[in-house]
């Protein structure tokens, strides 16, 4: 998107109604991402996948390239304070997008579509839940302490 190509423009117009982007595009994405970045020891994906369709499709990716994914780790955070957030963030980085009606249809589109992809990972014990509220670096510890804890553990 950052770059203005087509399909970033494309990308991004479906990103400000709160909607989500086709999973083909995303999976494409990502691909040439991981392909792009063959000398890191790992990833984390934010925000992805979001649907089943994409987790299963991460999970053939990450097979042929002989890795997968070690943990999901979901962020909860009560639903007012997220709007709280995301109000405030449009205040003081005048996203378009970060308006009521959107982040409401963001927190609808998360829980029909994307807690999903939660259960999907619970199933192989690789899904992780941990509480999103408090300080910057409270959440960063809880977050790397999980990462520490699972980090080349095999699915």
């Amino acid at each position: 998107m950052a770059n203005n190509t087509p399909l970033g423009i494309k990308a991004k117009k479906l990103i400000e109604k709160g909607n989500l982007v086709p999973d083909d595009i995303v999976i494409g994405m990502v691909k040439n991402k991981i392909e792009s970045n063959t000398n890191h020891n790992g990833f984390i994906f934010d925000g992805f996948p979001r649907t089943i369709e994409q987790a299963e499709a991460l999970d053939k990716l990450l097979k042929e390239k002989n890795t997968s994914i070690s943990v999901m780790i979901a962020l909860e955070v009560e639903e007012e304070e997220l709007v709280e957030r995301l109000l405030k963030r449009c205040e003081e980085e005048g996203r378009s997008d970060d308006n009521l009606e959107t982040i409401r249809n963001r927190i609808k589109v998360y829980n029909d579509v994307t807690c999903l992809v939660c259960n999907y990972y619970d199933e192989t014990g690789r899904y992780k839940s941990i509480s999103g509220t408090g300080s910057i670096e409270e959440i960063f510890d809880r977050i790397t302490k999980v990462i520490d804890e699972n980090i080349n553990t095999p699915a």
